[in-house]
């Protein structure tokens, strides 16, 4: 019977920061300013082994009026897109429904995230 081969796995241990409320959001704050989205802020703290969960408050929290819902800031572009398609083709019927559509969904939108 030939041996079989077994794979060692790699573990890496990674250094987990122990920081104070102040500090993790002095980070937040700093990260959201270079341009980054809350979920983009989760990712990269988790990447440097620090975890959203152990502190008091949630990201969007901390960033207070400057957060954004990131679905409401893609179908804000999204609209954009198509006014400005519209401007230049004002006979695409389908485009016109289009822009209809996703102003009622950002519409929606906003008045869900307002309450």
């Amino acid at each position: 019977m030939p041996k079989k081969k077994t794979k060692k796995i790699k573990t890496e241990t990674k250094k987990v920061q122990k920081l104070s409320q102040e500090e993790f959001e002095k980070k937040v704050i700093e990260l959201a300013e270079k341009g980054l989205t809350s979920e983009k802020i989760g990712e990269a703290l988790r990447k440097e082994g620090i975890h959203s969960k152990e502190f008091n408050k949630k990201i969007s929290r901390i960033l207070g009026n400057k957060y954004v819902n990131t679905d409401e800031k893609n179908i804000q572009k999204k609209l954009e897109r198509i006014e400005k398609h519209f401007e230049k083709n004002k006979k695409d019927k389908r485009a016109m429904r289009d822009k209809e559509k996703i102003s009622a969904r950002l519409r929606r939108l906003k008045k869900y995230f307002s309450k």
